[in-house]
């Protein structure tokens, strides 16, 4: 029976705080904490990757690498250092990097009144590589010469830097992991047809690795990539219902083939430049997973790039019961191991740790695996295991027996997998929203009032889909009102229309979203 009095809402203890509705921001922070991916450098802007966040990478690296390879592509690598003359060739390139280049100009230090001194000057200033376009071109123009040599289907692992003046972990620092691929082709088709392709492999692996949901789409001329003639991008929407540019795959035309000399005789034996093409992701990805999947008790892992499948925690909370768990922890350890994934060996880690099991538990969850197993002398008699999902509440456990683990863990991992991504695409279909009205654009991204007032603004917006009549000038004063962009414009939908902030025709919808 109500005493008259308003009931306080019970609080639900989290792992992570502050909460996502919280604030979002500092939300994400802590969740790259709690699960121990990385730590921000003495160096301003740059982050260390830690082991479990770099593991995360490096399945990246691996998933990505043979569909790389599968498509015909080869794996070399580049100088970090680019001429600045390089840079110079193409007008349009450096104009959109100029702001973000680090630059060598000395290469000695000699020590003056106890400091350390630069000396040395460079007679052509090395810029530090924010992208690689021009100086692998020069490279291409060495190794084509003849049609024969075409297609050149290139791809190198590297690290680049771009001067950011506000960085967040795995969203925008200084210095960021990533692959480029770049490409050289007979022609034009050929070059288009690798644009897209490699968009392709893209949004593949976005879904079905991340479990992350993508529109592919191509972006407006002030989005493109600087030089490119057409730029194509996979957009992902993340927890705050803003856009990741997930992977962006470029058609450069033949302007960086002009620009480096990339030049070969066709089989009229008649001299003509190259159609090239660029593509890369980065550690990007990583911020893009945390966004997507995880929640106020920390990371969750898809379970292809999770670093391990399974983790078992042996709970012995008497001494003389320790031997005995550890033994029968050891051994399902290895009968799970010898299970299969993805075509890969489970990633199992035994965690036999003398410390509280509650707590050891808590510790798997905020990483994200999968699958956490808890087992002490009572599961050992049923001869049977504790089991939570993490794309479950960490609360919801379940006893199963050890050989129905045996039997559907890897179908069990893939349920998982699916459920991470059907849940995000629910999630953008909740909030994308067909617009016809300037009024009801506008009134969807506007901000809405803060609870008090030192709240944070509360999560509001989406994808609005609207026509757009593709004037840059509109684009700018939305962007200013709003701080909106047009994310990409579809590859499919896209149906004719009216433009409803300027009543003129459009060819299509096209993705409007505030983005990081």
């Amino acid at each position: 029976m109500s005493n008259g009095k308003p009931q306080q809402q019970q609080q639900v203890k989290t792992a992570i705080n502050p909460t996502r509705e919280v604030n979002y921001q500092d939300w994400y922070q802590e969740v790259i904490k709690a699960a121990d991916l990385a730590e921000n450098s003495d160096v301003k802007g740059c982050m260390v990757i830690k082991p479990w966040g770099y593991s995360i990478w490096e399945n990246i690296q691996h998933g990505l690498d043979g569909m790389f390879k599968d498509t015909g592509h080869q794996n070399a690598y580049f100088p970090l250092f680019i001429p600045l003359s390089f840079l110079e060739k193409e007008a349009s390139h450096v104009e959109g990097f100029a702001k973000e280049c680090a630059v060598v100009t000395h290469h000695r230090l000699e020590l003056k009144d106890g400091k350390l001194v630069p000396t040395g000057k460079l007679e052509e200033p090395l810029v530090v590589r924010p992208t690689s376009e021009t100086i692998i071109g020069a490279s291409f123009a060495k190794w084509v010469q003849s049609y024969r040599d075409l297609p050149l289907l290139i791809n190198q692992w590297a690290n680049v830097v771009r001067w950011e003046m506000r960085t967040r972990m795995f969203l925008r620092t200084t210095e960021f992991l990533w692959q480029e691929g770049h490409t050289a082709h007979a022609t034009q088709e050929e070059a288009v047809e690798e644009t897209m392709k490699m968009l392709g492999v893209y949004a593949d692996f976005a879904e079905n690795y991340m479990a992350m949901p993508v529109i592919q789409g191509e972006k407006t001329a002030a989005e493109r990539f600087p030089g490119a003639v057409q730029t194509f991008s996979i957009e992902a929407m993340m927890q705050d219902r803003k856009a990741l540019q997930s992977g962006t795959s470029h058609f450069l035309g033949q302007n960086f083939s002009k620009a480096s000399g990339i030049q070969f005789a066709d089989q009229n034996n008649q001299q003509t430049f190259a159609w090239t093409t660029s593509w890369g992701v980065s550690t990007r990805l990583i911020g893009g997973m945390i966004m997507t999947h995880a929640d106020d008790d920390g990371m969750v892992c898809p379970p292809r790039l999770a670093p391990r499948h399974v983790v078992i925690v042996a709970i012995a909370q008497k001494p003389e019961d320790r031997p005995r768990v550890v033994e029968y922890c050891t051994k399902l350890a290895a009968e799970l191991r010898a299970l299969r994934y993805n075509d890969e060996k489970l990633r199992v880690e035994l965690d036999i740790r003398d410390q509280n099991g509650g707590e050891r538990r808590w510790g798997w969850v905020k990483k994200g695996v999968p699958v956490i197993l808890e087992v002490g002398p009572r599961d050992i008699d049923k001869d049977s295991v504790f089991m939570g999902r993490r794309d479950k509440s960490p609360k919801d456990k379940t006893g199963v027996t050890r050989g129905e683990l045996v039997a559907t863990l890897p179908a069990l991992l893939q349920e998982i997998q699916d459920s991470l991504f059907a849940r995000a695409k629910a999630f953008r279909d909740e909030h994308t929203k067909l617009i016809d009205t300037k009024d009801d654009f506008y009134a969807f991204f506007a901000d809405p009032p803060k609870k008090k007032p030192n709240d944070p603004t509360p999560i509001h917006g989406g994808f609005a889909m609207t026509h757009y009549n593709g004037d840059p000038a509109l684009e700018t004063k939305i962007k200013d009102d709003l701080k909106v962009t047009v994310r990409c414009m579809p590859l499919v939908g896209g149906e004719p229309g009216t433009c409803p902030f300027t009543g003129e025709p459009s060819v299509q919808r096209v993705v409007w979203a505030k983005s990081y």
